[in-house]
């Protein structure tokens, strides 16, 4: 429904981005890139927040509701050496476009900027309410922290996530949690570990027993699985010395409406049971805390605890959106993310009403030459046109123009 100029349009706007390297922390140059782009498209307001987000508003004439679209600009790291083409290049080979964050995510990224400033030319601002598209840093490490400023900033009504779905409408995802275990024990020589309490026998007998506890399950996101990650004992290396410390981190899923007290307390009633027939069994369970520097010099930190969310079919905003996409010519099918997203804060903390919708598939991200198809990214534009068209109009019309 777009045309050719404004495909070729999306699909340079995408390979601009990708060419700007971003790992977690160091988003400068893409922010810049992305600020540039939402000036040439007209928009109202464009503004960096203390983190390094980068949030672009268009005003309607009439008043209306706050849609925002949320994209991160952060990608994982790239072993160059493992890849055939050049991960900054946003090479394009036949029907795709190759580099790093080409599907994770800053495919999604151009086609909303591109999309909404297509819609608001293309109505010359007549239509109801604000959409905005805010570009967040640091989600591969923090879903949804960042995030917490962009929602502070715009007040959203709805939310569009552009995660990866195959332009398929996703209406819920688990959160996740990382949980950190720790046991203590009493240092001695090896050759006398009678003298000593052994930290990592006492990990041992908590692992067996954190192991057998039945997970939450939700009728449609599943299970709520707690599966150990890794593990390390201290002093390391040991050199004849009984470790005095042991600490293993889980990575728990969560399901709609789990808090922290509630995730932490069948972990404390084992760590407390042991305790009960071993008194010089001594353990302690929380979540991990997260501390890392943002590319303006701000420090974001927070627990790693991202809640999840889940919507019926029914719910007002899904309809909307899948008729937006709709109307955009594509046959969207109704489902849930397998991974952790920024919707963790706006849907899960929030509870502001919120739908996943993005170009490409979601084990593409993070892999080796990754890349997105060049109709997928299309598809992304329109369907996000027709979002904005079927939340904003407020008049029926919602076909991307010429």
């Amino acid at each position: 429904m777009l045309t050719d100029a404004r495909t070729a349009e999306v699909v340079e706007n995408c390979r601009t981005l990708v060419r700007e390297k971003s790992y977690s922390g160091a988003e400068g140059a893409v922010a810049a890139a992305v600020r540039a782009l939402m000036a040439r498209y007209g928009f109202d307001t464009i503004e960096t927040d203390r983190y390094g987000n980068v949030l672009g508003g268009l005003l309607g004439s009439r008043p209306g509701k706050t849609l925002l679209f949320d994209g991160h600009i952060d990608t994982v790291p790239v072993a160059e050496a493992s890849w055939t083409r050049e991960p900054w290049g946003a090479q394009i080979e036949g029907t795709r476009i190759y580099g790093r964050g080409t599907s994770d995510m800053k495919g999604a990224v151009a086609a909303m900027i591109s999309a909404a400033g297509f819609f608001a030319h293309d109505r010359k601002r007549d239509f109801a309410g604000r959409i905005y598209v805010s570009c967040v840093v640091h989600e591969e490490c923090f879903e949804g922290v960042a995030a917490r400023a962009v929602s502070a900033a715009c007040r959203p009504d709805c939310v569009v996530i552009g995660e990866a779905s195959e332009l398929d409408i996703k209406i819920g995802q688990r959160g996740r949690a990382e949980i950190v275990v720790e046991t203590f024990g009493k240092p001695a020589h090896s050759a006398n570990p009678e003298a000593g309490i052994n930290a990592v026998y006492q990990m041992t007998r908590l692992v067996a027993a954190l192991q057998v506890l039945e997970p939450p399950r939700h009728p449609v996101l599943g299970k709520g699985i707690l599966e150990l990650t890794d593990i390390k004992s201290a002093p390391y290396p040991g050199a004849s010395v009984v470790p005095a410390y042991c600490r293993a981190t889980y990575d728990r899923r969560l399901l709609v409406g789990e808090t922290p007290d509630r995730v932490l307390a069948p972990l404390q009633r084992v760590i407390d049971t042991l305790a009960e027939g071993d008194p010089a069994f001594k353990a302690r369970v929380s979540f991990a805390h997260g501390r890392e520097s943002c590319y303006t010099g701000a420090v974001i930190e927070g627990d790693r605890f991202f809640p999840g969310w889940a919507y019926e079919e029914s719910d007002p905003f899904v309809r909307q959106a899948v008729a937006g996409v709709r109307s955009a010519g594509l046959a969207p099918r109704i489902l849930q993310y397998s991974f952790c997203t920024n919707a963790s804060h706006y849907a899960g903390e929030a509870g502001i009403p919120t739908v996943g919708f993005g170009p490409s598939r979601e084990n593409l991200a993070h892999i080796t030459d990754e890349y997105v198809e060049i109709d997928q990214l299309a598809g992304a534009a329109a369907g996000y046109y027709g979002i904005m068209g079927s939340v904003c109009a407020g008049d029926g019309r919602s076909e991307p123009g010429a």
